[in-house]
């Protein structure tokens, strides 16, 4: 079993520089299937997946924060909101 945690960065795109571009073009391209692998079709896609996904939930959305005002207190109402959520 596994917990997977995504967050909101991870579908950024990376922007390749014009130099690379122009680099791709020249590459070749080679394509190969899965007879060039020696791969059988059931052990590939959803039937060769050795894990599946059961349940996807989307981030709940933000809530408002709370606003310490320091006065001389500050420290202590920070340290007693971590200790309430069980972060210290």
């Amino acid at each position: 079993p596994a917990v997977v945690s995504v967050t909101d960065q991870s579908g950024e795109a990376r922007y390749p520089s014009f130099k690379g571009i122009m680099a791709a073009k020249k590459k070749p391209v080679e394509s190969l299937d899965l007879d060039d692998l020696e791969i059988e079709a059931t052990e590939v896609g959803l039937k060769g997946a050795w894990t599946k996904v059961e349940d996807a939930t989307e981030r709940p959305a933000r809530t408002a924060g709370t606003i310490v005002k320091d006065e001389g207190e500050g420290g202590k109402q920070l340290a007693e909101f971590l200790a309430g959520q069980k972060f210290i």
